[in-house]
């Protein structure tokens, strides 16, 4: 069996190992793949190819006779044609639930930077300023208890599920809005409509699935129904806002803040106005790339590969 790695660097930037796939079979790996040529000129050869955000096109897929198997570094497929793999014999894998524990804990972080200001105060003591204060204790803006605020969960599955867990730990009234709110009859949450749950939140976090129902989901309209000064958290996917709508509205300040760790391009452009806009905490799409989710990412991964040729595949998205 011929498998290869066509962007490995992400998920493994040196401090793990790909040896436990050379049992399955000949292993090739490459640190990055770009454009359909060089994916066909290195995974010609291939039965298995793992991906992490790779495009496997249609286009690719028509021109790679031997694979059997896309398996994915990630629980998103949108990088890959599956129709394309369907109606070619391909199936694809993912890697289901791997890093929920991290994105919370990631949603969580930005929520505390914004109402503990770390970094900033941080980067003032450092700066000498502590040193040169006349007083024992200053602030550069103004601080906020998480205890009592409310915050509104757009999507509950996993990873929503987790953060509404974390945010009542620091006794926050949580909020959720969820499609099918029936599959959670004893959830510790509140379910709602947006147009009911976005004017009561001090915090708003995005973990909804990208479709075409959440695809420019918060614009314009959707902040104008949000409580004045709120915090948005987006740790699902960069297209499931209208940065510009975003930006101008932390500009006006009818936005508190906005922390993202996604943008609808990535690497961003230069001109994206997010990265201009005031009040922003951004982060270059890591809430998944803790040691510990990556290894269980590649322990999936390997699952995968072994159930595959094992003839009882797993985790098929097509």
């Amino acid at each position: 069996m011929n498998i290869v790695i066509l962007d490995s660097t992400t998920a493994n930037p040196g401090d793990l190992s790909w040896d436990f796939l050379k049992k399955y079979g000949e292993l090739t790996v490459y640190d990055r793949t770009l454009g359909d040529d060089l994916v066909v000129a290195r995974a010609k050869d291939a039965e298995i190819v793992i991906v992490n955000k790779t495009l496997i096109t249609r286009g690719a897929v028509e021109r790679l006779p031997k694979l059997k198997l896309v398996a994915l570094l990630a629980t998103g497929y949108n990088v890959v044609d599956v129709a394309a793999c369907k109606e070619h014999g391909v199936l694809v894998a993912n890697a289901p639930s791997y890093s929920g524990a991290a994105v919370a804990q990631q949603t969580m972080a930005f929520i505390l930077e914004y109402a503990n200001r770390i970094g900033q105060h941080s980067a003032s003591v450092l700066a000498g300023d502590w040193v040169r204060c006349s007083d024992f204790s200053y602030t550069l803006g103004p601080l906020c208890e998480l205890q009592g605020k409310t915050l509104g969960i757009i999507g509950y599955g996993d990873i929503g599920r987790r953060v509404a867990k974390l945010a009542m730990a620091f006794d926050m009234r949580v909020l959720a809005h969820t499609a099918h709110p029936e599959k959670y009859p004893n959830a510790p949450v509140a379910f709602c409509a947006l147009d009911e749950m976005l004017p009561q939140c001090d915090f708003v976090s995005l973990h909804a699935p990208m479709t075409p129902a959440t695809s420019g989901l918060v614009n314009r309209d959707f902040i104008a129904k949000m409580k004045p000064g709120a915090f948005l958290v987006n740790n699902a996917r960069g297209q499931e806002i209208v940065e510009q709508d975003v930006a101008d509205a932390l500009n006006a300040g009818i936005l508190g803040g906005f922390g993202a760790d996604v943008l609808s391009t990535e690497p961003p452009k230069a001109d994206n106005p997010i990265l201009t806009a005031k009040n922003v905490y951004l982060t270059p799409h890591i809430a998944w790339a803790g040691y510990e989710s990556r290894v269980r990412l590649m322990g999936i991964v390997e699952e995968n590969v072994a159930a595959f040729l094992a003839g009882t595949p797993r985790n098929i998205v097509n």
